[in-house]
Order: structure tokens, then sequence, then C-alpha cells
């Protein structure tokens, strides 16, 4: 199967692939990405891969990813490479989801995505020696976090090209024995095929963007081996088994925000698709210290999609942003 594989730079994760369950992934996933590299790349994307090839070449000996994402203590760097090193990393911007230590230089992103790791990992199953997939996954940091976590296999999907760009930064740093355990691929949900494979799918901030969240559902769990978990993270509103909020043309200043169910719909909705144990785990509102403007990300934030007048409400008027944590496990395993 290797042999029919095209030159690439996915090249060491296709072979990464062929030790696991998800070698059958093989019969599609090289043709996806070769779509998306002649036909999905731009101008911007060409811009940084340049920018991160300029990154000096240091290779992390301390990597912690267990209690944050630190990779490179500050002693081993010098003061010109972190000078170096910043000026680049922010061509990169705006950074969104960490923070990430690199090399004692703090990149401090508009999510603290470390608070909402903290809010999921209590109740996920051990994922020591499991394959996990990450949908929408961003910059990957979470990526990094399930690594940490002891899976034997990280990948996360996400067609944002800056989100590539991101991650393919970090990973430039980290030692070659860690690297080939971790991958994002530039695809959407659309692209994946019913693997059936994966011990643990995560979607964290994604199904509220969907047009048909049902079929997004399913999709994430067509991914799940039989006993896999689902994790979900997700803006809820109050309500019973039949509230869904369906806002205007824009929630939050976002214009791209279809539904939002209650807590207790999404339980109802999950358990129709079949998922078994359906539990609410955690449920909390988006606090302006989780999610706000930073050096690294010098854009309009939730503070900007609030009304001055009533934090409790967006400026549309419609409920201030709350997000719910829901797992459920497919049947059989």
């Amino acid at each position: 199967m290797k042999n029919n594989m095209p030159t690439s730079e996915y090249n060491a994760f296709y072979a990464r692939l062929t030790e696991t369950p998800l070698a059958h992934w093989l019969e599609t996933l090289p043709a996806a990405i070769r779509e998306w590299q002649q036909h999905n790349q731009h101008g911007d994307f060409k811009k940084w891969q340049r920018v991160i090839q300029q990154l000096p070449a240091l290779t992390a000996q301390h990597v912690d990813l267990a209690s944050q994402v630190q990779i490179g203590a500050a002693s081993e760097a010098q003061a010109t490479d972190i000078a170096r090193m910043q000026g680049l990393l922010k061509q990169l911007m705006p950074w969104r989801k960490g923070p990430f230590d690199l090399f004692g230089l703090h990149i401090d992103t508009e999510w603290r995505s470390d608070w909402k790791w903290d809010r999921v990992a209590p109740h996920l199953s051990d994922l020591t020696g499991r394959s996990v997939l990450d949908i929408g996954c961003g910059s990957g940091y979470h990526l990094w976090r399930m690594l940490g976590a002891g899976a034997d296999l990280a990948v996360g999907i996400d067609p944002g090209q800056l989100f590539v760009s991101q991650f393919r930064a970090v990973r430039r740093f980290v030692p070659e024995h860690l690297a080939r355990n971790i991958e994002l691929l530039p695809l959407g949900i659309e692209q994946m095929p019913k693997l059936a494979a994966f011990d643990t799918v995560f979607s964290m901030g994604v199904l509220y963007h969907r047009r048909s969240p049902i079929d997004f559902l399913q999709q994430c769990i067509d991914q799940l081996r039989p006993g896999g978990e689902l994790v979900l993270e997700t803006l809820v509103v109050d309500g019973d088994i039949n509230t869904v909020l369906v806002p205007g043309e824009r929630y939050a200043q976002m214009p791209n925000v279809w539904f939002i169910p209650s807590s207790a719909a999404l339980v109802h909705w999950l358990q129709r698709l079949g998922l078994q144990n359906v539990r609410v785990v955690d449920e909390c509102v988006t606090t302006l210290d989780e999610q706000r403007r930073s050096e690294w990300m010098e854009n309009q934030s939730l503070a900007d999609f609030l009304s001055p007048d009533d934090r409790s409400q967006t400026v549309e008027g419609y409920p201030a942003p709350k997000r719910a944590v829901l797992i459920g496990n497919t049947k059989g395993g």
C-alpha cells in the first residue's frame, strides 16, 4: 500500500497509520490530501510555510504536554533565537487556541483552551494507548494535551490553512518520537469516510457552525469503533428537551451560527443516534478571562460581542455564550 503513496509531507503519517487499526484510511486519504494540495492552497499558505522554514532549527529536550503545552525550556535557546521566533510566529497571527510555551516564549492566545481541557479531562476514559480524533481542532492545542494524556495517536482535522500553519510551526520543535504520533490534516468532516476505528472522537466548538447538526453528529459517530467514546463540547442555551435557539444573521457577531440547543435536547439527539450512557458532565458561561484579546490576537473578542449594558446578553440580545460538555459511547466493544 505504501508503494502507491504520492510524494507528500504526509508520507510519515501514512506510514504511521499502517501500524494502527486506521490502516484502511489509506484507501482514500492520500487522494483527499492530494486534492487539497492541488486545488485549495493559496498564496497566504505558501507565505506561512516560508515563515515556518525560517524558524530556528531547535529541537526541544524538555517537553511537558501533561500540565500545559511547553516545548523546550528557556535555557535551551539563545535570546537571538527567541527574538527571531517571536517575530516570525507573530506573522501567523491571530493565534486563537492555546496557550503555547516555546523555549520560554509565551504565546498568549485569545482562548484559554487549557481551561476547557481542565473541564473536559476529568470525565474522559483513560486515553492511554488510544487513537483519538479531534474534529475542527483549530491550531491543535488539544491534540497536544491528548498526547500528554497518553494517547498513542492524536489526529486532528481542520480545513483552516492558518491553523495548519500554526500547528506545523509548533511541531517543528518537537522530537521525532513525539512528532510521529500527532498530525493535523487540512480536511473537513465531509472528506472523512466512515472509518469506525477511533477510540475517542472529540468535537469541541464546531456543532453550532453546522447547518445540519444531526448529520454532523452522525459523521462524528461514524469515526468511532464499537464501544468508542464521543466527547462533544458546544454552545447551549437553557431549556428543556425541545429547546433550540436558531439565531438570526449573527450570534455574538458570528455569522455562521445555525443551531444552539439546550443540553437536554443534545442528550436526546445523541440518544436518538444510538449513543449509550449519554451524560452532561459540565456546563459553564464563557467569561471575559477565558476569551479575550491578547498580544497574539488583536482582533475583536468576547468583550466586544456582549451587550455593554447587560453582559448576560450578546449584542444581538441573545443569551451570552454558555458551553456544555457531553460524553457518550457507541454500542459494542
